[in-house]
């Protein structure tokens, strides 16, 4: 049988009644059948249903992406009631299906009533029950069907505690559409410690949803998971019309076929492509791809992280002081130290105070142009004036400095005004992030990780952070609602993803360093001396000398 293929340019919405009733005809397809009682009837799965359970006992994690509507679900029904319904010498045990709204989980659950019984199996009736996680105030109402095995199927809806402390096989239903699938996920992988196992079916919802990364990463090889794929093509060509004829008393035939095919891609129209073939609908996708961010990555950079407490910012501002001056003598000092004196080097920083990080990011511009991450800086919780201590500190050694940008939306434009007013306007950027500013730079930051002109720390943080960045209308942006957890557990908003973009849009401003040299703390006596003075430094810009980087 030859497979009718969409082109890269041909939708495979857009195959015409008349193709696909010669595909059919010369397929000549007919259902797997059986015979009972004498009489040949259809198998009660289908091909790819049937492959969908085989598929699930062999393998700890199976993933599908499929069309909308072509009995999944109900195949997984019918996996869950043999596997709750067996001892736990056969592989028995609870199943816990997630849906992503309460109508899904008591559709799910008297779907498996109704295997129960066409299995005959000792099942009670569908039951409402309420499910409690853990908290004390709160409870989640759920739908249970339980089995003389002592195993039970419990339908609720998706919420990442609801897995806490349990065992079994968990069913995530319509994945991309979970309010946090990343999240449900990662507590569902805590079940196969015990011999558990997972599916996870969906159709898309985007190529930047956290499924389709799921997908990628598995087809990528990055993820060990079982991957199975039906659009609604290859439903149909394993008997979903002619199920449907058989339930609703049509006859099939070719024409019939097509006719209906033509009706259900019309109704869904320009999303077809995304609801019943399996393509994630563009625009909203990463903008970089993770094996190309990995591939621009270098064991050995150091990425120094520095968190001080709420109650860090009430402390007097000499002990703030000190307590920063040690921090950049002991941690930054030798790593800037290590700089190459005869290379250019530009400084980035994205902004943030409570809920973000601020990332300082300084870049070597190397002899063959290549732009080479020295180190990193993390900041959380530090105070506006410790920030701008910690990024002079940093600056005031950087060799042959061309040039800054500094984060002036909200809350960093002081600090980014302060930069500007130390070291100048001519060499410090102020950006006020807008998508004009995103649509710019963002291209230029993607073409130094195509071009293999760009070097950064080889660290799963940055790897997430620089994850964020999607194709929104076209713009690598990193959307407001959109936050992953770092390694430590706190949550990040792609802020060295912005570090980065900025330090490396400095690099493309068109600034010269004449003669630059970034000095040793400078003796400051008289009426020179002020309460910053030991962070005050001599520069020599073109034989123009500024004291306290007023130019």
């Amino acid at each position: 049988m030859t497979a009718i293929v969409a082109s890269e340019t041909k939708s495979p919405r857009l195959v015409t009644s008349e193709e696909w009733i010669e595909h059919r005809r010369e397929a000549r397809f007919a259902l797997p059948h059986l015979v009972a009682n004498g009489d040949t009837i259809p198998d009660v799965l289908m091909p790819y249903q049937q492959l969908l359970l085989a598929t699930t006992a062999a393998n700890a994690v199976t993933l599908v992406e499929k069309s909308r509507r072509t009995g999944f679900t109900w195949a997984a029904g019918a996996d869950a009631v043999l596997t709750s319904a067996a001892t736990r010498e056969a592989g028995g045990m609870d199943t816990l299906y997630l849906g992503y709204n309460l109508d899904m989980a008591r559709e799910f659950v008297d779907t498996c009533g109704m295997w129960a019984k066409s299995f005959g199996q000792a099942a009670s009736d569908v039951e409402e029950t309420l499910f409690y996680d853990g908290d004390d105030d709160a409870a989640i109402k759920a739908f249970r069907v339980t089995f003389a095995s002592g195993f039970e199927i419990l339908a609720l809806t998706s919420k990442p505690r609801s897995l806490r402390g349990r065992q079994g096989y968990v069913i995530l239903d319509e994945a991309a559409f979970h309010d946090d699938l990343t999240e449900v996920v990662k507590a569902a992988m805590a079940l196969l410690i015990w011999g558990g196992k997972i599916l996870i079916l969906s159709t898309h919802d985007g190529d930047a949803n956290p499924f389709n990364t799921l997908v990628t990463d598995v087809r990528a090889g990055r993820l060990k998971y079982t991957l199975l794929r039906c659009d609604f093509d290859e439903a149909l060509r394993q008997g979903l019309y002619q199920r449907v004829c058989l339930s609703t008393g049509k006859d099939w035939s070719p024409e019939g076929e097509a006719e209906w095919r033509a009706s259900v891609i019309g109704f869904y129209g320009e999303a077809a492509d995304e609801e019943l073939f399996c393509i994630p609908t563009r625009g909203k996708g990463a903008f970089i791809p993770a094996s190309l961010i990995e591939a621009r990555m270098k064991d050995g950079i150091p990425v120094v992280r520095y968190e001080q407490p709420a109650q860090f910012a009430e402390w007097p501002e000499h002990l703030r002081k000190a307590e920063i001056r040690d921090f950049c003598e002991q941690q930054l000092k030798p790593l800037l130290d290590k700089l190459d004196p005869r290379f250019a080097h530009a400084f980035g920083q994205d902004f943030g105070r409570v809920s973000d990080l601020s990332v300082l990011w300084p870049l070597t511009i190397r002899a063959d142009l290549k732009r080479e991450t020295p180190f990193a800086v993390e900041l959380r919780n530090i105070p506006f004036e410790q920030q701008k201590d910690i990024a002079f500190y940093i600056i005031d050694r950087l060799p042959r400095f061309v040039g800054g940008a500094f984060d002036a939306t909200g809350n960093g434009a002081y600090l980014a005004e302060v930069a500007m007013q130390r070291f100048g306007s001519g060499l410090i950027m102020q950006v006020k992030f807008s998508v004009e500013w995103y649509r710019e730079n963002m291209p230029k930051l993607k073409a130094g990780f195509e071009d293999d002109t760009l070097i950064i720390p080889k660290d799963a943080d940055i790897l997430g952070d620089l994850r964020l960045i999607k194709s929104i209308d076209g713009v690598g942006q990193i959307p407001k609602a959109q936050r992953t957890k770092g390694q430590d557990g706190a949550s990040r908003h792609g802020d060295a993803a912005i570090g980065l973009a900025l330090a490396y849009h400095a690099t493309t401003l068109d600034l010269v360093a004449y003669g630059y040299q970034s000095g040793a703390l400078a003796p400051v006596t008289g009426d020179n001396r002020r309460a910053d003075d030991d962070w005050r430094t001599v520069k020599t810009t073109g034989g123009f000398k500024a004291r306290s980087g007023v130019w």
